[in-house]
C-alpha cells in the first residue's frame, strides 16, 4: 500500500473509533452532562429570579426575559425542576432555591377559578414532598386537591378547565386537564377520602370516549353540554385547527393515560396509552430525530417550528409506559426515547452557558396561533426533560 493509501486508511481507522466512541457515548454519561448543564443553568436562573419576590420565569423572547407570578399555570414548573436537580446531585444550594420557589407557589391551594392547581402544586410540593418527606407540603397539596375538586360537575362527570369565553363554551375540557389528576389520586391515597378517586376516574373515562378520534389523536377543546353531559363543540384553541393534532396536546393524552394505569392498574388505560403513543411514533409528519413539529398536521410543515416541550413530556411518558409492556414495545418505545434525549442534550437544543434566558432547552413552541412563544425556551420542557433524565437515570 502506497503512502497515500496508508493515510486514507488510517484516517479511516481514526474516523471509525471517533464514531465508536460517539456511539460508545452510553446513554448514562449524556445524562450526566445534560444534568451537570441543567444545574448550571438553573441555577443562574434561580439568582436571577431570587430577589424578585413572587416571580417565576416564563420564557425568553425577543432577548428580554418573561416572567409571571405564581397566578400562571406554569408557576410551578420551575421549582419543580430545581427538586429534580436536587434529587440527581444534593446540591444544598438547589435544595436552598427549591424550597423558596416551592414556597412562592403556595398559595394557589386556594386557587378554585382553573384547572391548573395539579400543574402548580404537584410539580412543586408534590416533589419536594416525594424527595424530602417534607410533612408541611401534605397540607399544601390536600387543600389544593380540594380547591381543584371544587371544579367538578357530577352531571358532566367531568373538571371544568376554563371560566371565559362563555358565548362559546358551555363546559370546555382542554386534553392538557388530565395531568392534573395526579394530584386527586395522590389526595386520596392520602386522606383516604374516594371522592378525589371518583372525579378523577369519571374525568379519565369520559376524556376517553370524548376527547380521543378513532386513529387515537386528540381534541384540544371539548365543550360539554351542562345539560345533557354531552359534547356540544369540539374545537382547538392552540392547534393549526379544529380536527388537527396539536403536538403539545397529544403528549398530555399519552403521559396521562400511563400514571393513570401506574396509579389504577385499569388496562384500559394502558391500552389508550399505547394506542396513543403507536399514532405518535408512526405518525407520518413526525420528524426522524423525533422531536416534534408544533402541530402533527400544520400546514407548513416540514418548514415551521418543533416544540421540543411535546418531545419532553412524550419521552417522560415513554419511559413509563416501558414498564408495562411487552419487550418488543418496551425496546421500540426506549429506542424513540434514546434518540430523543440524545437530540435535546446536543447543542442544536441544549443552550449553553448563560444563554437563552437561563433556560436549559431551546427550541419550543408555545401558542403558535396567538404567536406566542415561538421557537422559545418554556419551564415545561424543562421539566419534563429533566423528569426523564431523572427517570432514564434510575434505569441505569
Amino acid at each position: 500500500m502506497n503512502k497515500k493509501g496508508t493515510q486514507i486508511s488510517l484516517l479511516l481507522l481514526i474516523t471509525l473509533i471517533i464514531v465508536g466512541q460517539v456511539k460508545a457515548q452510553s446513554l448514562k454519561q449524556v445524562i450526566d452532562k445534560a444534568f451537570q448543564n441543567a444545574e448550571q443553568q438553573s441555577l443562574l436562573m434561580a439568582k436571577k429570579y431570587e430577589d424578585q419576590p413572587g416571580r417565576f420565569p416564563k420564557s425568553f423572547e425577543n432577548g428580554k426575559d418573561t416572567s409571571s407570578d405564581s397566578r400562571w399555570w406554569c408557576s410551578g414548573f420551575f421549582p419543580g425542576s430545581l427538586w429534580y436537580l436536587y434529587q440527581n446531585n444534593k446540591n444544598t444550594e438547589v435544595l436552598k432555591y427549591a424550597k423558596l420557589f416551592t414556597d412562592r407557589v403556595e398559595r394557589e391551594k386556594y386557587t378554585t377559578d382553573n384547572h391548573d392547581v395539579g400543574f402548580m402544586l404537584y410539580c412543586s410540593f408534590g416533589n419536594g414532598l416525594r424527595i424530602t418527606g417534607e410533612e408541611r407540603y401534605k397540607e399544601v397539596l390536600l387543600t389544593g386537591a380540594k380547591s381543584l375538586a371544587t371544579r367538578f360537575d357530577t352531571n358532566v362527570g367531568l373538571i371544568r378547565s376554563w371560566d371565559h369565553n362563555t358565548k362559546v363554551w358551555q363546559y370546555p375540557v382542554i386534553i392538557d386537564n388530565l395531568m392534573n389528576l395526579e394530584l386527586l389520586l395522590w389526595a386520596a391515597k392520602y386522606s383516604k377520602d374516594e371522592r378525589f378517586k371518583k372525579i378523577a376516574i369519571s374525568h379519565a373515562n369520559k376524556s376517553m370516549i370524548h376527547h380521543f378520534r378513532p386513529d387515537f389523536s386528540s381534541y384540544h377543546v371539548v365543550s360539554y353540554d351542562k345539560k345533557t353531559g354531552l359534547p356540544h363543540k369540539k374545537q382547538t384553541h392552540q392547534g393549526a385547527a379544529d380536527d388537527s393534532a396539536w403536538s403539545r396536546g397529544q403528549s398530555w393524552g399519552l403521559y396521562g393515560y400511563t400514571y393513570l394505569y401506574r396509579e389504577t392498574k385499569d388496562e384500559r388505560y394502558l391500552e389508550q396509552a399505547k394506542n396513543i403513543a403507536n399514532f405518535l411514533i408512526n405518525h407520518p409528519n413526525m420528524p426522524k430525530d423525533f422531536i416534534p413539529y408544533w402541530d402533527y398536521n400544520a400546514p407548513q410543515i416540514p418548514n415551521t417550528t418543533r416544540d421540543a416541550s411535546a418531545a419532553t413530556v412524550m419521552a417522560s411518558a415513554l419511559i413509563e409506559l416501558s414498564d408495562f409492556v411487552d419487550a418488543k414495545l418496551k425496546r421500540k418505545y426506549m429506542q424513540v426515547v434514546d434518540i430523543q434525549i440524545r437530540t435535546l442534550a446536543s447543542d442544536e437544543y441544549t443552550a449553553k452557558r448563560g444563554e437563552n434566558g437561563d433556560f436549559i432547552l431551546k427550541h419550543s413552541t408555545g401558542a403558535y396561533p396567538f404567536k406566542s412563544e415561538i421557537d422559545a425556551p418554556l419551564t415545561y420542557a424543562d421539566y419534563y426533560y429533566l423528569e426523564a433524565l431523572t427517570r432514564l437515570k434510575k434505569r441505569l
